[in-house]
């Protein structure tokens, strides 16, 4: 890199310190089982216009506060605690992006993995891995986690005995109008479906309970279009994505397509993880860890059918996350193995991605988030 290439690069990272109109906050969660690796969740500032990530900054030290997510109205942030006895924690935002903890509440289960957020931003809702259950913890004015009102219990197993001995709730996921909760179990490969009472805080069972999916499958991560009429889940145990049609009505989904995301003639052992849509629809993301890729598809937006794009691989080692920005230009990729996040840029006609030689070390980051900081 030249002099001149130098000093832009330090003006850039410079104006990074503090947020302008066209950066947005990005929040890592992290895996703190070594405390000079990760001491919890960590900060950083994208620049929409350069693609340049500021180094992380820790903001709030926590145990495990593995998936994260954001409010509705950019206020708050909800990290579930990976343990033995899994916890959701409550945080406010600040205006210079720093975290001030709330509280938690328990999330009635072991090992939670997983939280989301209803649209009106009155409950959140919560995976636990270990125990195979999820459950719904309402959300007071303040932003601060009230009592757990409801939890589901999963029961049963699947043919990977060392993966699927039980039940492993992986994920919860809601219908764009809130009515329903999807909720996918890896040790039972089935997509559960309940029907939510925002104002009640509760999860019964609907009818149809639950989608099938492959004996082995694995179903992990689960992902709407942004037009609700189909949705997909990747299933990590056979590195899979499975397409579904969605009955609004019923809650119903219907399977379309399964394809694979390897490579042919790969024969290395590969575990997937993160599944995105971009936000205009035409294109579709999921992560390989093993095959240390990102597979991209692109959509037929008809039949919710996907093509395969490429794979890329380049700065990518153990893909347990990755997002993309709101406009949908850059995608963020969190490498848990390598420490680091790296960025690329999104072709907007192909979907593919391009490296952008930006990357930062954060310490086993297992999820980002952005939010746009408040004026």
């Amino acid at each position: 890199m030249d002099m001149k290439s130098v000093l832009t690069t330090v003006v850039a990272l410079a104006a990074l310190s503090t947020a302008s109109a066209d950066s947005l906050h990005v929040y890592f969660g992290t895996y703190t089982w070594d405390a000079n690796v990760s001491k919890g969740i960590y900060r950083s500032t994208f620049d929409l216009q350069s693609g340049l990530l500021s180094e992380p900054v820790l903001v709030a030290e926590a145990k495990n506060p593995t998936f994260l997510e954001i409010h509705p109205n950019g206020r708050f942030l909800y990290a579930a605690g990976e343990s033995g006895t899994g916890i959701v924690g409550a945080y406010a935002i600040q205006s210079d992006g720093g975290l001030a903890f709330l509280n938690e509440q328990p999330s009635k289960g072991s090992g939670a993995c997983h939280v989301n957020i209803d649209s009106a931003g009155r409950n959140v809702l919560v995976a636990n891995y270990g125990s195979g259950s999820a459950a719904v913890i309402p959300i007071k004015p303040d932003g601060s986690l009230a009592e757990p009102t409801s939890s589901v219990q999963h029961e049963g197993a699947g043919p990977n005995q060392k993966r699927q001995e039980r039940a492993h709730a992986h994920s919860v996921n809601l219908s764009p109008d809130d009515r329903f909760v999807f909720v996918a179990d890896l040790g039972i490969d089935k997509l559960m479906i309940y029907r939510l009472d925002r104002d009640k805080g509760t999860l019964t069972a609907n009818d149809p309970a639950y989608a099938r999916l492959k004996p082995g499958a694995g179903p992990r991560h689960f992902s709407f279009h942004p037009s609700g009429r189909f949705a997909w889940v990747i299933n990590e145990l056979d590195s899979t994505i499975t397409a579904f049609a969605y009955n609004a009505e019923s809650g119903a989904l219907t399977e379309v397509q399964t394809v694979t995301t390897l490579p042919k003639g790969f024969d290395g052992s590969n575990t997937t993880a993160e599944i995105r849509v971009h936000p205009n629809g035409k294109f579709l993301y999921g992560s390989n860890r093993g095959h240390d890729s990102i597979a991209v598809y692109r959509i037929d937006t008809a039949t919710g059918k996907l093509t395969f794009v490429e794979h890329e691989t380049t700065d990518i080692k153990t893909p347990r996350n990755f997002n993309i920005e709101p406009s949908g230009r850059f995608c963020l990729v969190a490498n848990q193995d390598a420490n680091s996040v790296v960025v690329f840029r999104i072709d907007a006609e192909t979907g593919a991605l391009e490296p952008t030689g930006q990357k930062i070390s954060v310490g086993r980051p297992v999820c980002v988030r952005f939010v746009k900081p408040q004026p």
